[in-house]
This record gives C-alpha cells, structure tokens and sequence, in this order.
C-alpha cells in the first residue's frame, strides 16, 4: 500500500509539473483552391510550424465556389461587420480581387522577414510580385492559356490553336470548353486579358464567337480540363495549373498547352491577411512559410520529390527565381516565367475596377442566352455582314467603366441592367 502511495503521488506530482495540453493554434481560410492544394499545404504548414513556432496548428478552410463568390462573401461580410468577419486569410484568385478589396482597406499589411521578402522580386515584367504597402503577396504565378487534345485536333482536321482568336473559328463550335467567368476568378481573367489584349471591339468579337462556340459553361474551371481529357471538347481556356496537371495524367502525346504569344500575362496569384484576423500571429506564419523556400517547393516540385507535394503534384509556378536553376526532372511545371518575354501592358486598375460588371454582361450576352448565341452564330457564321452584327460589343468600352464601381454595387442599379442585356441580347441573336 505504501508503495502505490509513492507511486500515486508521483504521478500527481508529473501531471502537476506538465500542466494542462497546449489546444492547437487556430486559422481560417477563405480559397477558391482545390483540395489538393489544400491538402498539400495543410500537411506542409503543419510541419513547418511545429518546427519553427512549437506547436500544433488546426485549418478550416472555406469556400463559397469559386473565386468571385468568395470575393461576395468577403464584402458582404465587412458591410455587416466592418472590423473583422472571423476568417484570417483570403488565398487565390488572382490579383484582381486584392487590389479590390486594398482599395477598400479591407486587408491587413504584414511584412514578411528581409530573408524571406529579399528573395523575392518586386515584379515580373513589370507586373508585381507583392504589393508595396504589403498587403499582399503573389504565393505563386498564373499563366493562362489553351489546353487541347491532340487526337481530336486530328480528327477533325484542327490546327493547333496558338492564339485567342483561333477558338473563335466557326471551325470549333461545340468544340470550346471554358468556365463560367462568374465563378471562376481564372476564366474571368482570361476573357479580361482578351479584351485588353487586342482592344475592346474586337475582343468582344473574340468573346462572343468563343462562347457560341463553347459546348456548355460549368461553374468549377477544374471541370474543363476533365472534359477535355475524355474527349467532349478538343479545346479549353485553362490556367496553367490545370493544363500541366491533365498533361502529368494523360501525357504529353495526348494533350498539350499553348500560352498565345503577345496575348497573355504572367500573373501573380495572391495570398493576404484579411483585417480583423482572429488569429493573426499564426496568419503572419502561414504566410511566411507560403513565401519561403518550404511553401515554394509545394508549387513547383512533383509528388515524390523531397521538399515537395506528398499526394499530388500542384504543378504551379513559383516566386523565387532560384528554385527554377535546377528544377528540370523535379517538376511537371516547363514554363520558367521568369525567362519569359513581356507581352502586352496588363492594366490592374482597370481589371479590378469592372470585375463585376464584365461578369454580368458575359453572363447576359453569352451564358444565359447561350442556346440563342449558338444557334444564331451556326446560321451567320460564314455570312460576314450579319456575323458583324452578331458580335458587336454589348455596350461601349466607356459606357462600361462609368457602370463599373459604385454605380454596380447598387443592387437595383446593376439588376435593371442585367435584364436590360438580357433582353436586348435574346431579341439580337433571334433576329
């Protein structure tokens, strides 16, 4: 008895001494990324924070569908609640909604460690990497372009598309994939460099023609390389991510990837503190490590390869200049952005400022009214008077952006218009 006596008071004495488990650190994440990415870098962060801060961490990730929804949930949740929303970090998407919502002083400045921050450049090709109050970082870099199947190009007697243009060839209908722009942050900047790149009357000749040419509209963009890949369409507008990964799958004799010269970008894809982070000590840590050498690696590298994904390869570009010097064999990734030409001038500003309002009229000109844009583009198409007619711009480029801004965040405003596109888009393509 006095034995167990002893050893009863020791055992007090360690529970006493440890005191109670530390809880796991929380974070709260708002992504369009898919779960691989979440999964990858979940697993990495885990690691990387019990290494360096001591201590588990637990993230919850939430998505309302895509990029612009989760840029809604964002906004609407600062009107109700303008010093924090209880989510720490907003995470891809493109650069488009980050210069959004700093503009609305809705994102939380950090800056990174001069280690870390001194690795990365300023810009590429003029574009920037990070933002200059620091309120934003690209955690890695987009390239958008065409993914096609080389077996059905050569069915049908196709060429292989090598500018935006080619898929507004009559020769492609019901042969296009593309996303719906108003989910996918992706397929919207594609449309968007588009109109910038060859100027808006004829970008929207471009736009109008790709969409009557496009077999259906799916919300997720992940959707279209998978329909690309089982042969429902033989051309898709892609982001690179999607586009290497249906190659690492499918191999690159079935399928390839074409970044259309002169008409494309290189752009960051942001990660940024929202303001009024919950947990902002480990939000300023996840960024750290999403910017450091540990978090680049996860991008770039293949499965496999020590220091990168354990599960599936994220197939994206990376940040650091450095990593790219003897990446050949490490990853699936054969774009090096950084030994890229600069192509035309991307204009943020102007992106960002009619976001919404391009989504709406794509939305009213193209995928509501899809069926009637289809069948009437089938009919006109050879006929160059009525195709002009056709695809004429919904409204003029200077009618756009005096919409844009506040004028479309007035609900009434912005719904009067829709259904005023609506109708004027239907009435066109059945006359």
């Amino acid at each position: 008895m006095r034995y167990f006596k002893v050893i009863l008071l020791l055992f007090m004495v360690v529970v006493i001494a440890s005191g109670p488990a530390r809880a796991a650190d929380k974070l709260v994440i708002i992504s369009p990324h898919w779960e691989g990415i979440r999964t990858e870098f979940t697993r990495g962060f885990g690691k990387w924070y019990a290494a360096n801060r001591g201590g588990d961490v637990e993230i919850t990730w939430l998505d309302q569908g895509g990029t612009s929804d989760d840029l809604r949930f964002i906004k609407s949740g600062f009107s109700r609640s303008p010093e924090g929303i209880d989510v720490d970090i907003f995470y891809g998407g493109g650069i488009d909604p980050y210069i959004e919502l700093s503009k609305d002083s809705l994102l939380q400045p950090y800056k990174l460690p001069d280690k870390i921050i001194g690795t990365i450049p300023k810009d590429l090709n003029g574009i920037p990497l990070y933002d200059s109050e620091y309120r934003w970082y690209g955690s890695s870099l987009a390239g958008f372009g065409i993914l096609y199947n080389k077996k059905l190009l050569k069915m049908y007697g196709l060429e292989t598309p090598q500018s935006w243009v080619d898929l507004a060839d009559p020769d492609f209908y019901e042969l296009v994939g593309s996303s719906d722009p108003r989910h996918s942050g992706s397929t919207h900047i594609m449309y968007e460099l588009i109109l910038q790149a060859y100027g808006w009357e004829r970008g929207w000749e471009i736009i109008l023609a790709t969409g009557a040419n496009v077999r259906n509209f799916p919300k997720s963009s992940g959707q279209i390389s998978k329909d690309l890949a089982v042969g429902e369409t033989a051309v898709a507008l892609s982001i690179d991510t999607y586009a290497f990964s249906a190659i690492e799958d499918l191999g690159p004799k079935r399928l390839g990837f074409v970044l259309p010269q002169q008409a494309t970008v290189i752009t960051p894809d942001p990660i940024a503190m929202l303001k009024g982070a919950p947990n902002k000590k480990v939000a300023e840590a996840y960024i750290e490590f999403t910017m450091s050498p540990a978090g680049q690696k996860i991008w770039l590298y293949k499965k496999g390869v020590p220091g990168g994904p354990v599960d599936v390869s994220l197939n994206k570009m990376c940040v650091l200049p450095s990593l790219y010097k003897d990446y050949a064999g490490k990853s699936n990734v054969t774009v090096n952005p950084f030994a890229q030409k600069k192509g035309f001038t991307y204009d943020f500003e102007k992106g960002s400022k009619r976001w919404g309002l391009l989504n709406d009229l794509i939305g009213a000109y193209v995928i509501d009214t899809h069926k009637d844009l289809a069948a009437a583009w089938e009919k006109v198409s050879k006929n160059k008077k009525k195709r002009a007619a056709l695809l004429a711009p919904p409204i003029t480029e200077e009618d756009a952006m005096s919409l844009a801004g506040e004028k479309w965040s007035d609900a009434v405003v912005k719904n009067e218009y829709i259904n005023k596109w609506l109708n004027e888009a239907r009435k066109r393509y059945r006359k």
